[in-house]
Parts: C-alpha cells; structure tokens; sequence
C-alpha cells in the first residue's frame, strides 16, 4: 500500500494499514454498540473506520493536520465519529463529550507510556484500555518486580487494571515497518483512583528515578525526607538496602500511606 502522503518522522508515524490485525484489536477490545471509545493517532483511518461500524461513538485524536483533508473525507459525514486535531497529551480529554468508556488506539511509540499513565486516573470513564505498542512498552506494563522491565508505569498499571489479553504484531502491518517489533495488549480497569493518585504516581516515579539505588536513596535524591523514607521503609519490614525494583505493586500504596 502506497502512502498518500510523507509520514512524520519527528511524530513516530506507523500507520496501521492491516485490517486482520485490526479485527484482533477489536475482538481484544470487547466492543459494544454502546461503547464510546477514545482513539490517539488515527492515521489513515484504518482502526477508525473498524470502530465507527461497531460502536456508538469514536473520538478520534490526531496532531497531525496534514491528516485532516484525508481523514475529514473519509469521516466527515460519520456522525458518530469526532475529529480532535490535536495534541492529545496537552488536549483536555477527560473533557470529551460523551465520555469515552474504551480506549482503542495504535498509539504512537513517542507517547504511549505517558498518555497510558495519565488516562489511568485522569480519565476515570475507561474500563477498557487495547493499545498496539512497542513490544517492549507492553512487556513493561505487566512485568514482574525484581525484572529487568519492571519500573514505573509497571506498578501504577498493574495497581488499576488487569491484563485481559496480549497479542505480538508483525511489523509488516505497518507503512513503513518500524524498525522495533509491536504488540497488542488489552487491560480491564479493576480501580479507579481519587486525588491520592497524583502523590502515588509522584512517590512511584521517584522510587524508579535512580534505578541502580537504594529505595531510600532514591527517594531522598529525589527530594522525600530521609529520615522519614528510612523509617517508612523499616515500619513496612523491608530491608534498607531494598531497591523498588524488588516491591510488589502494592508495596507501594502501604508505603505512600506510611509516608503521609
């Protein structure tokens, strides 16, 4: 399939252009008439028009406004599909009427990680998330402590949802073929945080911050109260020279309670 146009390469841009792959996504994604699903990076359409057959609602969120003739042709008249020309990390999604309940995107590779973490508490109406992604951002998600994947988005993904499905992707599915091998993974919401959210991301993110350290010394480095890190982390019986790599997820919801 030829391009109808240059790709981005400062954006990431691997368009999904296979509609098997695309059948997978939706059958991982558990779709429903009455679904409103958010999708990051629309591309060609490809996934889109997929959805806009099966559910209610899609909003569909592309930066890339040389997309938009292409994309304004192809859904211009779909009323059941909204064109967001933006920047989906700056964009007020959780603002998005109506609120999407599923989250059905190739994302692009740059800003997967961030755009999955910040939709876990900020927008709380997700129950499903089916993302293709770089295979090895969809091992991190669900890697197991004391691994070489295991890091932050680890535990505060593993802390809200649950892996239902995983999928390897050929990068043949792809113009151009990304030079990294992909997956799909899907995960179902099994919490929805409140405002305690911001101070565990902001704990967990420190705790990974300085990776070849001590839990302790890197929270301190990066700006927590020694003394109180070091008693924290005696009160929950750990070792004091334990390293976040080595705690499970919910190692560190006690430890954020402990240190507030």
């Amino acid at each position: 399939m030829n391009l109808p146009f240059a790709r981005k390469r400062e954006l990431g841009q691997h368009f999904l252009v296979d509609e098997n792959i695309v059948r997978v996504a939706g059958r991982m994604a558990d779709l429903h008439a009455g679904d409103v699903v958010l999708e990051v990076g629309p591309g060609l359409g490809v996934l889109t028009a997929y959805l806009a057959d099966r559910v209610g609602f899609v909003h569909a969120v592309e930066i890339d406004l040389s997309l938009a003739p292409h994309l304004h042709q192809r859904f211009g008249e779909r009323r059941n599909v909204s064109l967001v020309f933006e920047d989906a990390l700056e964009y007020p999604l959780a603002e998005l009427d109506p609120e999407p309940n599923k989250f059905v995107a190739n994302l692009p590779y740059n800003v997967a990680t961030p755009l999955i973490v910040e939709s876990l508490d900020g927008l709380p109406g997700i129950d499903v998330w089916c993302a293709m992604v770089q295979r090895e951002v969809a091992d991190r998600f669900f890697a197991d402590p004391g691994t070489k994947s295991y890091g932050a988005v680890s535990v505060l993904v593993q802390l809200t949802a649950t892996r239902t499905d995983f999928h390897p992707v050929s990068r043949t599915v792809f113009r151009p073929p990304p030079n990294v091998d992909s997956a799909l993974v899907a995960f179902r919401r099994e919490k929805r945080w409140g405002p305690e959210f911001r101070s565990l991301k902001q704990l967990v993110q420190a705790a990974f911050a300085h990776r070849r350290k001590t839990l302790a010394n890197s929270l301190a480095l990066s700006g927590f109260e020694r003394e109180r890190v070091e008693a924290a982390v005696g009160g929950l019986s750990l070792p004091g020279d334990v390293r976040a790599e080595r705690l499970e997820p919910e190692a560190f919801v006690q430890l954020r309670e402990v240190l507030e």
